[in-house]
């Protein structure tokens, strides 16, 4: 039985960065679940390494080496685990755009478990207003435990909230279990190099809406 691939997906831009911290603790939460019976690999992809790459792809549509094998490890995954800083309320731009040049059915039925850091409490339903339904288009499989922590949550003893350590314990324990279970099938997924089709291709827009036989307005 060959090892489950873990793959950590960062989008913290500083250093140190808070975001790649809570990313690595969930990761290793979720190896631990796991356990010895379960062998993984681990992959962590910092995006803010990526960026360039990113940009070109939008913009021109030329993929790089580099790139191309962070998309294969992704797509290839059996669980993921996401991480992005909250910039206005919500994932950054950064995150977006590296899961906007995804096939749309790259991630289909992926476990994935979402996390986000932000300054302040109050952005911890980025969670549930930006993040999930981000994910729920891709159809991967979202753990119910998503983990937020802002600066208070770093060593926080409040009793009237669930401590940071814990909920990273339970979000790997939930991730563990979708990935060792299976119980979703991700055979069908079509994924030509893990690539969103046509808009990235490099094709110009006119060239594809000929292709498919249709003909633009004419301007006034």
């Amino acid at each position: 039985m060959s090892d489950l691939r873990l793959v950590v997906v960062s989008a913290g831009v500083t250093i140190p960065s808070s975001t790649r911290l809570l990313a690595d603790r969930l990761g290793e939460a979720t190896i631990t679940a796991l356990g010895s019976s379960d062998p993984v690999q681990i992959e962590v992809i910092e995006l803010a390494e990526l960026a360039g790459d990113i940009a070109r792809v939008m913009v021109g549509g030329v993929q790089t080496a580099v790139l191309a094998a962070a998309v294969d490890h992704v797509t290839s995954a059996d669980g993921l685990i996401v991480a992005t800083p909250v910039f206005t309320a919500s994932y950054s731009g950064l995150f977006k755009s590296f899961f906007d040049i995804l096939d749309k059915d790259a991630l289909t039925a992926t476990p994935v478990v979402l996390a986000a850091t932000g300054g302040t409490e109050r952005h911890s339903l980025v969670l549930d207003h930006a993040l999930r339904p981000l994910f729920a288009y891709l159809r991967a499989v979202v753990a119910t435990t998503g983990v937020f922590a802002a600066p208070s949550d770093w060593g926080s003893d409040d009793p009237l909230t669930v401590p940071l350590p814990d909920r990273i314990a339970r979000a790997g324990r939930e991730l563990a279990n979708l990935m060792r279970g299976g119980q979703v099938e991700r055979s069908s997924r079509t994924v030509a190099a893990g690539l969103a089709p046509g808009l990235f291709s490099g094709v110009p827009f006119e060239q594809q809406l000929d292709a498919l036989g249709v003909r633009p307005a004419p301007r006034d």
